[in-house]
């Protein structure tokens, strides 16, 4: 067997050049996603109106740093003075009103169909990010869950959570589903993907969350060949996060045993999401983003009464 001449510093130089190259394309793909984004959410906030806002309340959450826009009442002087940075004081009224976004980044997400659709990756990163500035024009805080990143308002949480989406440590995850973490109770939080891991496994998730207060939404995002099926004849099906390759020797005759099969699974979501107090909606990526998120904002909107 040959002996290899690459060197170690010639073989860490092109690991540097490949995270870089994927990083600019990642970075690149940010104006285009932000202008559609903006796109989506303007033309659904042309049609509905803004979400109730509960009073304030008197309960301290946090401590957080002041940042542009925050109102000089809100500084917290005896505990800026402490320090050097302004701090702001946080009630649990202005926590209550967050919304935590998260999307799945799984492997599956890269599935398209047919070479004009987006891929349910690109879709929801879409809604994401579209739900995200339509919340953000309405005076809320927004914030991606799992991120570590507390939620902000404004064009500094767009601006954040789109560097955040977009960041190359974080352009794939290999959980289906997000991880379950301390928030403040009474928040929302909005949960898009395909959500076609086992029920039990999102009834755990839906469950953790909604024992720490938290109101939420579940949007699964399909092709609509996921839904349909429309193959026929021999069709090899590949497995995208390490499943075997399945070979169907006649796709019409497993089509209605299929469908029956995906029925149950969103039976299945509908129903836990009502038992949690939750929504639940289906988007397929052949239809118009501003359909979905005009749903998902409705639903919100009477989570707010």
């Amino acid at each position: 067997m040959p002996r290899s001449t690459t060197s170690p510093q010639t073989s860490q130089l092109s690991n540097t050049l490949l995270a870089r190259h994927r990083a600019e394309e990642l970075a690149s793909a940010l104006p285009p996603l932000l202008v559609a984004a903006e796109r989506v959410a303007a033309t659904v906030a042309q049609g509905v109106h803004g979400r109730r806002r509960v009073g304030l309340g008197e309960t301290f959450w946090q401590f957080r740093r002041y940042q542009p826009g925050d109102a000089p009442s809100m500084i917290d002087w005896r505990q800026s003075a402490k320090t050097q940075p302004v701090y702001v004081r946080e009630n649990e009224w202005e926590a209550a009103q967050s919304v935590w976004l998260w999307r799945d980044r799984s492997a599956s997400m890269d599935f398209r169909s047919a070479a004009g659709l987006p891929t349910k990756r690109e879709r929801a990163d879409l809604l994401t990010l579209a739900t995200a500035v339509l919340l953000a024009r309405g005076g809320e805080r927004v914030a991606l869950l799992n991120s570590g990143v507390r939620p902000d308002h404004g064009k500094t949480a767009i601006d954040r959570i789109a560097r955040l989406m977009t960041d190359p440590r974080a352009a794939a995850a290999p959980d289906p589903l997000p991880r379950v973490e301390p928030l403040p109770r009474h928040a929302q939080t909005v949960l898009f993907g395909d959500l076609l891991s086992p029920l039990s496994e999102i009834h755990t998730t839906v469950a953790g969350l909604t024992g720490r207060g938290l109101r939420g939404h579940l949007v699964q995002i399909l092709d609509p060949a996921e839904e349909t099926l429309p193959y026929d004849g021999r069709v090899d099906f590949r497995g995208m996060e390490g499943e075997q390759n399945l070979l169907v020797p006649r796709v019409e005759a497993v089509r209605e045993a299929y469908r029956e099969r995906l029925k149950a699974q969103q039976d299945g979501l509908a129903a836990l999401a009502r038992t949690a107090g939750w929504s639940f909606a289906v988007h397929r990526t052949d239809r118009s983003p501003q359909s979905a998120l005009l749903t998902l904002w409705g639903a919100m909107a009477m989570e707010a009464v």
